[in-house]
């Protein structure tokens, strides 16, 4: 589990039991905002695999893959030569 998931999850059970201060929240939105970015490189990444598929690019294919582990198992993706 990435960090900021885990953060994002204590300020929640946080707020249950209390307002959560401003810095509480201005950190809750940072958290929040990380999310949101993994979602889309995620969402990218899966779809650029089914047009990979769809195409037969092997190569792209392996290549999306490779990204989507790295995603995974980091939280970040490194983008080569753009196609």
């Amino acid at each position: 589990m990435f960090p900021y998931l885990a953060r994002m999850a204590e300020l929640w059970s946080l707020n249950k039991k209390r307002s959560l201060t401003d810095a509480e929240l201005i950190e809750l939105d940072q958290c929040m905002s990380l999310n949101a970015k993994h979602c889309w490189q995620l969402a990218r990444l899966q779809n650029e695999s089914l047009l990979a598929s769809m195409t037969d690019d092997v190569e792209w294919q392996h290549e999306t893959c490779a990204r989507l582990e790295e995603l995974q198992i980091t939280g970040k993706v490194t983008y080569g030569d753009a196609r």
